[in-house]
C-alpha cells in the first residue's frame, strides 16, 4: 500500500538522496520518493513496516512522522507560510548583529571612526574579542545549520549543512585561535607575533557567511510560496461553513461535520461546500473554476451540483451526495499533491549526482587546501579558499530543481483542467511518438444529434412531431436524439398521446397515435413489414454514405419519411488535432464503428490511421503494437477503454468520461475537450524544458564556481573568491531555479478561459420529399421494379445461448457478418441473430457462432 511521511530536517539533494538510499533498504518496501520541497516522503510497503522505515531515516539523520490521510478539503494554508516567517524573524536578529560587527572590523579601513577602546593595537584583543562575542551570537541563532550539518557528518551522510557548518566553523574557529595568539603575544610581550595575527581575524567570514545564506533560503522560501498558489486556490474554493437543514431548522455548520443524504442551502452567491443533487430552487451556477466554461449552467430540480462552484441569484436546496475527500475538489487537489510527491525520471541524474557530491566537495575543500599550503602561500589563503570551495559549492539548487518545476506545472495543469497523477507523466507525455484517441465521447460528443427529417409526401413539421410522441417513450440512444433536437427547435410543441407503445428488440419501435399503429425503426423493420422505399432510396442511400443513422417511420400501409442522426465530432477537436500533428504525433483512431462510418467521421479531421470495428480487448493489442515502434499516449472516456488506457504509455482520460476510465489513466482531463490533450502535451514540455535549464544551470554554477572559488585562477589573472561572496553566490543560484520555475505560470495554453469554440447542436434539414418526383430506381440490393417486388432472400432467426455483454454481441455479430452474402443483426435481450442473405445454409451460420465460442439453442 502507499504510505505518506513528514520528513524534518532536510536542506538539500544530498539529504533527500541519503533518506532515500536508507529507507530503499528497508524489506517490503518497493519504491521510495522523497520530495525536498514539501519535506515528504511516499513510497509503497505494508503499514506493518512503519516502524523500520521510520527508523532507517533515523539512520540517515533526519526525522519522519506519518502524514495523516487529509479528511476531505483541507483549509489553505500555505505550507511554506511557518518555514518563512522562522527564517524572516531569524534574519532580522542576525542583520541587527552583523552590522555593528561589520562596522567594527571593517569601518576603520573605510575611514569609519570606531569606539576607542577598540581602536589601536593596544586594544586588538578587545578588538577580537568583540567581534568574536556578536559573531558567537549570529551563530547560535543560526545553530541548526551545525547541528544538522554535524549530525550528518556523525552519520555519514554530509549535506549541505555540513558544508556551511564546517566552512563558517573554521573561519570561527581560526578566529578562536588568533586570540589565543594575541593574548600570548601581548603576555609574553611579543609584539611581532600580536602585529601578525592581528591583520589574520575572519570572524566577519563566518558571520557573514550564514547570514548571507539565511538572506538566500528566506528569498527561495518567498519563492516557493508561489509555487503552492494552485493548491491553495483551490482549496479557497471550498467554504469552511455551509447552512443545512436538521429537524426543520436552518443551521450553520462546519463542511466537515455535514453527513450524506443532508439537506444543505445554498444562498446566493455562495460557493457550493460538498456535491450534491438539487432538490428544491431554480438558479445559475458559475462552473468556471472546475469546467473553464466561463457561461454558468442553469440548475434546477434533479441536477447535480459539484463543489467549489458558484451559486448566482437564485436559492437552492441540495442533498449532499459526496462529503469530505470523495467530493470532486477534494480529488482535484490530492491528485495535484500525488504528483507534486512523485519524481520524474529525468530527477534521477540529481538524485545519483547529489548522493556523492557533498563527500567529494569536502575532499576537494581539503585538497585546496593542502595544495595553498604547500605552495607556500600561508595557513590564512588556504583557510580562505578551502571555505570559499565548500560554501559556494551547496547543493541546494541542484535539489531544488526539478521538484519546483513540478510543482509549479502541475499547479498551472489544474487550473487549466489538466491533472497530471504523477512526475513520470507529466515527463513522458510529450515524448509519446503516437496517439490513438476513441472516437465515441472523444472525438466526437458521444449522442446523436438530427441532422435530417425528410417527410414523404406530408407536413414536415407534422411528421417530425409524430416522430417525437413516439420516440418519447423510449430511452434508446437514437431517440434520445429524436427527442432532444425536436425539444431544441420547438421549446412549448407538445406530443401526441401514444397507446400500446412496444419496443421491438434490434429493430425499433411501435405503437398506437390516434388508434393507428405506427412503426419506427431500421431499414430491417421496414423489410419485416414489406414496406416500398424506393420512394426515400436516394435520400437514404445520401444519409447512409454520410455516416448518418437512418430511422424510418410507417404505419402498416405506407412510409411516412425518416429522420437522420449522427454522432457529430467536437467544436474543438479539428483545431486540438491540427495543434497535435504540427506538435509531431501521429494521430490515430479507435473505435468499435463500423468502417464506414469511422472513415466518414476522419474523412474531416486530420487524423493518419483509422482503426475500425475494435472490440474492447482488441484496443489494448492495438496500443502495444504502436509501442514497437515507439511510447504512445491514448486518449478515451469509457469503461471499454481501460485496458487500452492502463498499456499505453501515458494514458489520458478525457473528463466526461467513466471512474474506472480515470483510475487507469495517468493524466486526466477535467473537461470533455482535446484542446486539453493540447495543452497538457505542451505543458509536459514546458515543464521538462524548464526542469533541464534548471538542472543546467544547477550543474554550470557549480562547474564554473568550484574551480574559481579554488584559486585556479589566481596565479594567471589573480582571481578569487571570498567565502562572503561564495555565500551570497550559493544562495542567489537556489532563488534563481524557484524564480525560473515560476515562469510556468505564463505558460500559454490552449484552454486558457475564452479559447474554446461552445458547442452547438448541428441545424436539421427538415424538408418534404415528394414521391412522384423522384424516380423509383429500385432499393438497393432489396428492391427492384416500382412495387414491392422483393429479390428472393432467406431469413433465419438464431436462438444463442451464452452471451453476457456486448462484447459477446460484437464477436458474434463479426463472426456472422464475416461469412459471404450474410447480413446479421445480433441482440442481447433476447439472445438471438436475424440472418438475411440467398440461400442461407443454417449449418454454416451454427458453425461460425460456435466458433466464436457460443451456443445455437435452435435455426428457425
Amino acid at each position: 500500500m502507499e504510505l505518506k511521511f513528514d520528513v524534518q530536517g532536510m536542506t538539500c539533494s544530498a539529504c533527500s538522496a541519503a533518506v532515500e538510499r536508507e529507507v530503499s533498504k528497508v524489506d517490503g518496501v518497493s519504491s521510495v520518493a522523497v520530495n525536498l520541497l514539501t519535506n515528504s516522503m511516499k513510497l509503497e510497503a505494508d503499514k506493518s513496516r512503519i516502524p523500520a522505515i521510520l527508523q532507517a531515516v533515523d539512520d540517515a539523520g533526519y526525522t519522519a512522522t506519518p502524514a495523516d490521510a487529509p479528511e476531505g478539503v483541507r483549509e489553505a494554508a500555505d505550507p511554506f507560510e511557518k518555514e518563512a516567517e522562522a527564517k524572516k524573524r531569524r534574519l532580522i536578529f542576525s542583520v541587527a548583529l552583523l552590522i555593528p560587527l561589520l562596522y567594527i572590523s571593517m569601518g576603520s579601513m573605510m575611514g569609519l571612526p570606531i569606539p576607542a577602546f577598540l581602536a589601536g593595537t593596544e586594544n586588538l584583543l578587545s578588538f577580537a574579542l568583540a567581534q568574536a562575542i556578536l559573531t558567537t551570537a549570529i551563530l547560535f541563532l543560526n545553530r541548526h545549520y551545525y547541528k544538522n550539518g554535524l549530525k550528518s557528518l556523525w552519520k555519514r551522510h554530509p549535506n549541505m549543512d555540513a558544508l556551511i557548518a564546517i566552512g563558517s566553523g573554521a573561519a570561527f574557529l581560526y578566529g578562536i585561535y588568533v586570540i589565543f595568539q594575541l593574548s600570548y603575544g601581548f603576555g609574553h610581550g611579543d609584539m611581532e607575533r600580536v602585529m601578525h595575527f592581528g591583520h589574520e581575524l575572519y570572524f566577519e567570514s563566518a558571520a557573514t557567511i550564514v547570514v548571507l545564506i539565511d538572506f538566500g533560503k528566506w528569498l527561495e522560501s518567498r519563492a516557493k510560496h508561489r509555487t503552492s498558489d494552485a493548491i491553495r486556490g483551490l482549496m479557497d474554493l471550498t467554504p469552511k461553513t455551509a447552512t443545512v437543514i436538521r429537524d426543520g431548522a436552518e443551521m450553520r455548520v462546519s463542511v466537515a461535520e455535514i453527513a450524506l443524504g443532508e439537506k444543505i442551502v445554498l444562498k446566493p452567491g455562495e460557493n457550493v461546500p460538498v456535491d450534491g443533487t438539487v432538490v428544491e430552487g431554480i438558479s445559475s451556477v458559475d462552473e468556471s473554476a472546475l469546467s473553464g466554461e466561463s457561461i454558468p449552467v442553469e440548475k434546477s430540480e434533479g441536477d447535480a451540483l459539484m463543489a467549489a462552484t458558484t451559486n448566482g441569484s437564485g436559492r437552492l436546496v441540495f442533498t449532499a451526495d459526496r462529503v469530505g475527500e470523495d467530493t470532486t475538489i477534494a480529488k482535484i487537489i490530492a491528485l495535484v499533491e500525488d504528483a507534486n510527491a512523485t519524481k520524474a525520471p529525468i530527477s534521477k541524474i540529481a538524485d545519483r549526482v547529489a548522493g556523492v557530491f557533498v563527500p567529494v566537495v569536502i575532499a576537494i575543500a581539503a585538497i585546496v587546501g593542502i595544495v595553498w599550503l604547500l605552495l607556500g602561500y600561508g595557513a590564512e589563503f588556504a583557510l580562505r579558499l578551502a571555505i570559499s570551495v565548500l560554501v559556494i559549492s551547496c547543493p541546494c539548487a541542484l535539489g531544488l530543481a526539478t521538484p519546483v518545476a513540478i510543482m509549479v506545472g502541475t499547479g498551472r495543469g489544474a487550473k487549466a483542467g489538466v491533472l497530471y497523477k504523477s512526475a513520470e507523466s507529466l515527463e513522458v507525455l510529450h515524448e509519446a511518438d503516437t496517439l490513438i484517441l476513441d472516437k465515441t465521447g472523444t472525438i466526437t460528443r458521444g449522442k446523436p444529434f438530427v441532422t435530417d427529417v425528410v417527410a414523404l409526401d406530408r407536413d414536415p413539421e407534422a411528421f417530425y412531431r409524430m416522430a417525437y410522441a413516439l420516440e418519447k417513450s423510449s430511452e434508446h440512444p437514437l431517440a434520445e436524439g429524436v427527442i432532444r433536437g425536436f425539444e431544441a427547435r420547438y421549446p412549448n410543441a407538445s406530443a401526441d398521446r401514444v397507446t400500446d407503445f412496444e419496443s421491438l428488440p434490434g429493430r425499433g419501435l411501435r405503437g398506437k397515435i390516434d388508434g393507428r399503429w405506427i412503426y419506427g425503426g431500421n431499414i430491417t423493420l421496414m423489410e419485416e413489414m414489406g414496406q416500398d422505399l424506393s420512394p426515400i432510396e436516394q435520400a437514404l442511400d445520401e444519409a447512409l454514405a454520410a455516416g448518418k443513422t437512418p430511422l424510418v417511420f410507417a404505419d402498416e400501409d405506407e412510409v411516412y419519411g425518416f429522420i437522420a442522426a449522427k454522432d457529430i465530432v467536437k467544436a474543438n477537436s479539428p483545431r486540438a488535432l491540427e495543434a497535435l500533428r504540427k506538435l509531431g504525433k501521429k494521430i490515430v483512431m479507435l473505435t468499435g464503428d463500423n468502417e464506414k462510418t469511422a472513415h466518414v467521421i476522419a474523412a474531416s479531421l486530420p487524423i493518419d490511421t483509422v482503426h475500425a470495428g475494435v472490440l474492447p480487448d482488441e484496443k489494448e493489442s492495438v496500443v502495444r503494437r504502436y509501442q514497437e515502434a515507439g511510447k504512445v499516449a491514448m486518449v478515451g472516456d469509457g469503461i471499454n477503454d481501460a485496458p487500452a488506457l492502463a498499456r499505453a504509455d501515458v494514458g489520458i482520460a478525457i473528463g466526461a468520461g467513466t471512474d474506472i476510465a480515470m483510475e487507469s489513466a495517468d493524466v486526466v482531463l477535467m473537461h470533455s475537450d482535446l484542446l486539453d490533450v493540447v495543452s497538457a502535451t505542451k505543458l509536459s514540455e514546458a515543464t521538462i524544458r524548464n526542469i533541464k535549464e534548471n538542472l543546467f544551470w544547477a550543474f554550470f554554477y557549480n562547474v564554473i564556481c568550484i574551480p574559481v572559488a579554488a584559486g585556479v585562477f589566481y596565479i594567471p589573472f589573480g582571481l578569487t573568491l571570498s567565502p562572503m561572496i561564495a555565500a551570497l553566490a550559493m544562495s542567489l543560484s537556489s532563488v534563481f531555479v524557484v524564480t525560473n520555475a515560476l515562469r510556468l505560470n505564463f505558460t500559454k495554453l490552449d484552454t486558457d478561459r475564452g479559447e474554446r469554440e461552445a458547442e452547438a447542436a448541428p441545424e436539421a434539414k427538415i424538408y418534404r420529399l415528394n414521391a412522384t418526383s423522384h424516380p423509383q430506381k429500385g432499393y438497393t440490393h432489396k428492391y427492384s421494379g416500382s412495387g414491392k417486388e422483393k429479390i428472393q432472400m432467406d431469413k433465419k432467426i438464431l436462438e444463442l445461448d451464452g452471451m453476457s455483454c456486448n462484447h459477446c454481441v460484437g464477436r458474434v455479430d463479426q463472426a456472422l457478418n464475416a461469412l459471404e452474402g450474410v447480413k446479421a443483426q445480433v441482440t442481447l435481450d433476447p439472445q438471438q441473430a436475424v440472418v438475411e442473405g440467398e440461400n442461407l445454409d443454417a449449418d454454416a451460420l451454427k458453425k461460425a457462432v460456435e466458433d466464436a465460442g457460443y451456443t445455437v439453442k435452435s435455426v428457425r
